[in-house]
């Protein structure tokens, strides 16, 4: 067991004045020390009230109910309409049933048997680059390799293509700076502005979403072309109709719900393979049993798909790292009504965050909860969990879809690259987590590759 970066919890006014004085609208320096204690709690000073919510059995009760009482935050919608629109991930009530009920057949492509060829052939591909870049010895973004990496993916799974270099750059690029400057992390509007209030987003954020949906479009102009020869997630979406009215969507709707399965299926891997990947490259027990495992279990051969449900010690890598670095940091909801959570009474307008974040690292739900220890998720210690206290792809009927794929691609690469590659990290002593949208590292993450000896 070993204790990765994460910040130090200050009490309140000290957390404020350390995140307004770093300027990088970092939530988790906001986090005082009692947040990690409370199971309902109030969260800072502001004007609209903000109470956290770490109770799992409350949680689920939040997360659970359809939206009446407690849809996605207005400062949640606000920040991704001019990303993804009104779309399943942001819609509540009857519009995310209606929205939810045409795409679900979508949800079929993501089968782990069908879209494991999708996998190994991205894989295939970045080890190209791999090679390359062992070749020439230059330091490299371990963050732009796992974006480009992952947007690959789920762009063949979605649309049947790879993704050219140039496009995936471009899109890791205009989400960097999407996630850096989007108005929902803005502390001090966070802090004085009263509950749906609508704030403008900066022009670089509607230029950077601008970049991302016209790369969309084209990918559906494409797909629109091929005469709908493929069979895939981005037919199944195109094809989708509304059972009352018979209408699909128009294309700029269908930007907004590819755009949710393209961004939220890269960008959220890309955050956790970037911490799964810098964890083990910069412990060595670690790498030593993830190799010895797969050489146990492939004998030395490709890793196939029968292979990934036995590599039981990588993917508890994976559910641990997830578990530290969820890459949703915050669930934020919204009371539309006077309401009672867990005994506190919650005004019209409250914001109830739920934090994957906190709750992973909750003092009375986890044993020795700042530290990795992937044999947590063990079979022979599953009785240690608290049921309810582990929340990577949320709870009840918004759960992530995706889980089972994200849980299977991050098998297939830490298992591929780890064994052909050893990853040296460049001053792993800077890195520390910051959360915007997703919890990613403060500063790029710099490595040097070369093959195992």
């Amino acid at each position: 067991m070993f204790q990765p970066p994460r910040p130090r919890s200050l009490w309140p006014v000290a957390a404020l004045i350390r995140a307004a004085f770093q300027g990088e609208n970092n939530l988790l320096g906001l986090l005082p020390a009692s947040a990690y204690r409370d199971l309902v709690g109030p969260l800072g000073y502001s004007r609209r009230s903000i109470v956290i919510v770490n109770a799992p059995d409350l949680v689920r009760e939040i997360l659970a109910e359809p939206g009446e009482v407690f849809p996605k935050s207005d400062l949640m919608v606000n920040a991704l309409e001019a990303l993804i629109g009104d779309s399943i991930f942001v819609s509540s009530g009857a519009t995310w049933r209606r929205q939810r009920r045409m795409i679900d057949p979508a949800f079929s492509h993501m089968r782990l048997q069908a879209a494991f060829p999708s996998m190994v052939a991205a894989a295939d591909a970045h080890e190209r680059e791999l090679d390359r870049l062992v070749a020439s010895g230059q330091p490299f973004s371990l963050d732009l390799a796992m974006s480009h990496l992952t947007a690959d993916i789920i762009c063949r799974s979605t649309f049947s293509t790879g993704l050219d270099s140039a496009t995936a750059r471009d899109v890791f690029d205009a989400f960097s700076i999407f996630e850096r400057s989007v108005a929902q992390v803005e502390l001090l509007r966070l802090i004085v502005d009263p509950a749906w209030t609508r704030v403008p987003q900066k022009p670089e954020v509607l230029e950077a979403c601008q970049r991302i949906r016209r790369h969309l479009g084209d990918l559906i102009d494409a797909r629109a072309e091929d005469g709908g020869a493929a069979d895939d997630i981005a037919a199944s979406v195109i094809a989708a109709r509304d059972p009352e009215t018979g209408l699909g969507f128009s294309r700029e709707e269908l930007i907004d719900q590819l755009g949710v399965f393209f961004l939220a299926g890269h960008e959220t891997s890309a955050s956790a393979l970037t911490w799964a990947f810098f964890l083990v490259a910069t412990r060595p027990e670690l790498l030593t049993r993830l190799r010895e495992e797969v050489q146990r279990v492939t004998g030395g051969g490709p890793v196939e798909f029968e292979h990934v449900r036995r590599l039981s010690f990588i993917r508890n890598v994976f559910r641990e790292t997830l578990r530290l670095y969820p890459p949703i940091t915050f669930i934020p909801r919204v009371a539309l009504k006077d309401t009672v959570i867990g005994g506190r009474r919650l005004r019209r307008g409250a914001l109830v965050m739920i934090s994957p974040w906190v709750i992973h690292r909750h003092e009375a739900l986890w044993k020795h909860p700042d530290l990795f220890d992937a044999d947590r998720f063990a079979v022979d210690r599953e009785r240690e969990a608290t049921p309810g206290a582990y929340l990577p792809f949320g709870v009840g009927p918004r759960v992530c879809p995706g889980a089972a794929f994200a849980a299977t691609e991050a098998t297939l690469l830490l298992a591929r690259f780890f064994s052909r590659y050893d990853f040296a990290v460049e001053r792993p002593e800077r890195v520390r987590p910051v959360a915007r949208l997703t919890t990613r590292p403060a500063e790029q993450i710099l490595c040097r590759v070369r093959h195992v000896a």
